[in-house]
């Protein structure tokens, strides 16, 4: 029976894992068939061009230059938001709060995963994106000269306010991940330095930091993995462009990233020919999560083989 239990539960394993695959390798191919007759009747660049126009199906002109520098623009500013803060909150649970108070932090910050984004789409646009024009107006005063806070929209509609809701959406993933790898630390690698007179703060710096290194590293790349895909939230914040206008770099501006770009324009998928152009774009943030993912997996292994 014991044998017979082995076997069985290594094949449901075995299946179970080729399931995974099998659906990953199918969305991939499908999204490659769907934007390849698409992609052969582009009339510009589909990497380098901005442009956008399905509406002509003979005359099909649309790339993803802007597209890709929002989603990368507004998910590289939530990551340097939300890690710093996450691996705070968690070294704060795990190192400096009474058991009292750390319990109940981290299930506030738990619940914030719990929140829809919806929710914090309509609160950014409405409560934060007002909150934050004074900042936007410092960066644009001060910073100006530099083509990323050049000035924007009028509106709050920014990649600076999409990007700090992004960072509260994923706080709560980065947060959970790191607190779990910092409680895992080998209490005698703790009580080692502690022997050898270390503080708090330098007991964390040579055992807690570097033995959860790989942890954080995979962690934040869960989290940069939902921000590049999130929709709702972006949508209901980004300030569209009007069509024409000429490419801003900053973070004061408006634009879509490729999920928003998306949703905003499901009505349009009536032919063959738009549906594959929107596909298309659809299958560069595939590609894009798929290699932020595995590039994380090969750190954390990196980390985990050196610690």
């Amino acid at each position: 029976m014991g044998r017979f239990g082995d076997r069985l539960f290594r094949g449901a394993s075995l299946g179970a894992s080729l399931v995974i695959i099998a659906i990953v390798v199918f969305v991939g191919v499908f999204l490659l068939w769907m934007a390849i007759p698409s992609l052969a009747a582009d009339q510009v660049n589909f990497l380098t061009s901005r442009e956008w126009q399905v509406g002509d199906s003979g005359n099909l002109r649309f790339g993803i230059a802007g597209l890709l520098w929002t989603t990368v623009l507004s998910s590289v500013v939530a990551m340097l938001i939300a890690v710093p803060i996450s691996v705070g909150v968690a070294l704060f649970i795990t190192q400096y709060a009474p058991r009292r108070l750390a319990g109940p932090l981290a299930f506030v910050v738990n619940l914030l995963a719990a929140v829809p984004s919806i929710v914090f789409g309509l609160w950014g646009i409405i409560e934060l994106a007002p909150r934050m024009q004074p900042i936007s107006s410092f960066l644009e005063d001060s910073l100006g000269w530099i083509p990323l806070f050049r000035s924007g929209v009028s509106a709050g509609g920014t990649v600076l306010v999409a990007s700090v809701v992004l960072a509260i959406m994923i706080i709560p993933i980065v947060t959970a991940i790191s607190k779990d790898v910092f409680e895992q630390t080998p209490a005698d690698q703790l009580e080692a330095a502690l022997a050898l007179g270390a503080t708090r703060w330098e007991k964390i710096r040579m055992t807690v930091l570097p033995y959860g290194r790989s942890g954080v590293i995979s962690a934040s790349m869960l989290g940069l993995g939902r921000a590049l895909g999130e929709t709702i939230a972006v949508m209901i914040i980004l300030s569209m462009p009007a069509p024409g206008d000429p490419f801003n770099p900053s973070v004061l501006a408006g634009g879509e990233t490729f999920a928003s770009k998306i949703a905003n324009n499901a009505q349009e998928f009536d032919t063959p020919e738009k549906t594959g152009a929107y596909i298309a774009a659809g299958l560069v943030l595939f590609v894009v999560t798929f290699c932020v993912n595995a590039v994380a997996r090969l750190i954390a292994d990196r980390g985990r083989a050196n610690p």
